[in-house]
């Protein structure tokens, strides 16, 4: 299936960076990831940054999938509220899993020090109410991430106005956010996966997977096969057709990006990503030649024929409220696209085995809003699994978290 519409900016921009060759003879590898797009790129940095032999496949271009689409607002902020989550799975865990998230930022802005231009950049994160009925939720918010030390602080509507420019009943404002370009994020992280011994595969797709006490075999569309002892699936929300019920569901977010505009007329926009309360929510954020790129009124619609029909509308409805919002602003949708996604009933992620398939087959479904934040805590949590040893966000995030019970 065809992931995104229109032309994704970071495509557009970068072009195709690099071709990897086709896997077309019987091979052999510790650990299989198959998905090359950020979340499989995370995970074969992290298993061969740690001697662990690793050969990914990927059926498309390198991120060519569902990563070239991404909008990638770097935030430890969940879609599903710390208070929400409080109340599900109780306050430790909540909070354990936000803290993940922020930890993950810095991760991930060490990786990016570490190699080429990724366009990584440290941002605020305005988190605005819609409505003034959503105010005490969003207070309430805040609250609990005070008490456990998450720096930020609330704004009143005349604040925001004063500092952003736009009417809301209120804000939370956080200093931990980012942004990158994830698609030659995952470029680079492949091409230091290739310089440690590890192996880069395009166009190859798997269609079979077959276990048994020693290990796993994969048999591609080619009819090669590939054993290994231990395989990640990393393949975005495709990975669901290995299971035999579905865990999330799918949905589209659309997006646009404009020309370079003036530095005053972003104003604060320059340096903070704004989202809101409403659900599915308008997010924005600048990239670092002051673009500003927006994104949202996602849907249920993952047909691509579709999808691709609601891409303009989307776009100019978009560019509308934004335009709500700054009167003053003129959005010119230079480059408009949409990516399919999924989301889970929770917002959290799922990392490890599934019962369908063999404990050696683990997924990895950075599904939701923070799907790279995500990536980055699951490449550690898989590796941890790989290895035998403990990670204390593995019950949460595994398939058998429904059955938590609420402390």
């Amino acid at each position: 299936m065809d992931l995104k519409s229109g032309y994704p900016f970071w495509a557009v921009k970068n072009g195709l960076l690099k071709t990897f060759p086709q896997l077309t003879r019987d091979h052999e590898s510790e650990v299989v990831v198959i998905g090359g797009g950020i979340t499989g790129a995370l995970i074969a940095d992290e298993l061969s940054r740690h001697g662990h032999h690793v050969v990914v496949l990927e059926r498309r271009d390198v991120g060519w999938g569902s990563s070239a689409a991404s909008t990638a607002l770097l935030q430890y902020e969940i879609d599903t509220h710390m208070t929400d989550l409080a109340k599900r799975y109780g306050e430790a865990d909540a909070v354990r899993a936000y803290r993940a998230c922020a930890e993950a930022i810095g991760e991930l802005e060490a990786l990016a020090a570490g190699m080429g231009n990724v366009d990584f950049e440290r941002q605020q994160s305005l988190y605005y109410a819609s409505s003034d009925n959503d105010v005490a939720s969003l207070q309430q918010e805040l609250a609990l991430r005070q008490k456990h030390g998450f720096e930020a602080t609330w704004l009143e509507r005349e604040t925001v106005l004063a500092e952003y420019g736009f009417e809301a009943p209120g804000a939370i404002l956080t200093q931990l956010a980012a942004s990158m370009d994830p698609y030659r994020m995952a470029y680079q992280l492949f091409a230091q996966v290739s310089e440690r011994g590890g192996e880069v595969y395009d166009r190859t797709q798997m269609e079979k997977i077959s276990s048994d006490e020693q290990g796993v075999t994969l048999t591609l569309a080619n009819g090669a096969t590939l054993r290994c002892q231990h395989v990640v699936m990393a393949a975005g929300y495709e990975s669901q057709a290995w299971l035999p019920e579905s865990v999330a569901v799918n949905r589209s977010s659309y997006a646009l990006i404009t020309d370079p505009l003036p530095p005053e007329a972003l104003g604060k926009l320059r340096h903070t990503m704004i989202w809101e309360s409403q659900r599915p929510y308008l997010y924005m954020r600048t990239t670092r030649d002051g673009r500003l790129l927006i994104g949202g009124d996602d849907d249920e619609e993952d047909i691509p024929e579709r999808r691709d029909a609601r891409v303009l509308e989307k776009a100019q409805g978009l560019a509308r409220k934004v335009e709500a919002l700054w009167p003053d602003l003129t959005i010119n949708p230079t480059f408009s696209w949409a990516g399919t996604f999924a989301e889970t009933e929770d917002g959290l992620p799922f990392f490890g085995p599934h019962d369908a398939l063999s404990a050696r087959v683990h997924f990895a479904m950075a599904y939701g809003g923070n799907g790279i934040s995500y990536s980055m805590i699951g490449a550690k949590l898989l590796r941890a699994l790989i290895e035998g040893k403990t990670h204390p966000l593995a019950e949460l995030f595994s398939f058998k978290r429904h059955t938590l019970n609420s402390r």
